[in-house]
């Protein structure tokens, strides 16, 4: 194993003290530029790689960004974290990943384990208390994902779930459906919330009858999409589309039909929300919502190594967009 080269030989070959290379290092030496330009020769003879906890703990930092995310296993969820990820490469800092689990206890003690160990936080959905988040932003920086931060609403990325759900419900009714079911998430988390409001305005608008029998909740992993579709099956209330809350959801309830021996989308259309990868090849093809989860966790990571540099942030949210494929059809 090659040995690595020290600071204190980096001094010696540049003719200069210890103290002065790690200021250099460190951005907070001043010094002349013929010292600087012999430490900076001398760090590229020697190729001397500096230490970078040694170089966080110059700066008073550890050189870590925490992230908290619902469920590190979602493919949903996944898309962003690579996003974090690539937005890191070629910096000193890495990321660390906690899982929330879709309950707000796990959430709060998630980010108590990260607290005093990491210099920033990514705080993506999830039900944490805005008061929590607010007292949270006052000690360490936060980017949100599909949250809002109060009073720091410019460090937030928000995504309009309820557009976008009219906007999904408006091109099943152009193909006819007028009964369409809706398997929701949680009902405590914003995202499943506002794509409620909007399944239940998008049928007001329409003037047709909000039917209470037609909505089922669920947790938005696949074996929800599989029990409430059982559950709508068995009230024996009419429907000729499902609108899943997510694809995992919409997964679950493909399977639930196929197993009932009813046709996607011949005898019922099936909608999700998010896009997640898998949505292209499912089986048939997803009509769905498209997040664009690997674009937020990149800004996301962006927008919070500026936070910490000091500099303000004002993010920019992104337009969903609808996503036709196979899983629709026209009602004849």
């Amino acid at each position: 194993m090659k040995r690595m080269v020290t600071l204190v030989e980096v001094a010696q070959e540049a003719g200069v003290s210890p103290s002065t290379v790690s200021r250099i290092l460190s951005g907070t030496a001043n010094v002349s530029m013929r010292k600087r330009h012999a430490v900076e020769e001398a760090i590229r003879k020697l190729n001397y790689q500096p230490n970078i906890i040694a170089k966080g703990l110059v700066r008073g930092l550890t050189m870590s960004i925490g992230v908290l995310t619902q469920d590190i296993s979602s493919p949903f969820y996944n898309d962003a974290l690579l996003g974090v990820q690539e937005a890191l490469q070629g910096t000193d800092y890495v990321p660390v990943f906690v899982d929330g689990h879709w309950h707000p206890r796990d959430e709060e003690t998630a980010v108590q384990r990260l607290m005093g160990r990491v210099d920033g936080l990514i705080i993506m959905g999830g039900s944490l208390a805005e008061d929590t988040l607010n007292r949270l932003a006052e000690n360490i920086p936060i980017i949100a994902i599909g949250r809002k931060i109060p009073n720091l609403e410019h460090r937030s990325l928000m995504l309009d779930n309820y557009s976008a759900t009219r906007k999904l419900m408006e091109f099943l009714f152009e193909l006819g459906h007028t009964r369409i079911a809706h398997i929701a998430g949680p009902r405590d988390h914003p995202d499943a919330i506002e794509r409620l409001h909007g399944y239940k305005d998008a049928l007001e608008a329409a003037r047709l009858e909000v039917t209470p029998g037609l909505i089922v909740e669920g947790d938005y992993h696949e074996s929800a999409g599989l029990i409430a579709v059982a559950t709508l099956l068995e009230s024996r209330t009419m429907f000729t589309a499902i609108f899943a809350a997510n694809d995992q959801m919409a997964y679950g309830a493909r399977l639930a039909l196929y197993r009932r021996g009813i046709r996607v989308p011949e005898e019922v259309s099936l909608v999700g929300f998010d896009d997640a990868k898998t949505s292209e090849y499912f089986s048939p093809p997803l009509t769905t919502v498209k997040q664009p989860m690997h674009e937020l966790g990149k800004q996301a990571a962006g927008a919070l190594l500026q936070l910490i540099d000091g500099d303000e942030v004002h993010l920019e949210s992104p337009e969903l967009q609808l996503v036709i494929r196979e899983s629709t059809k026209r009602l004849r």
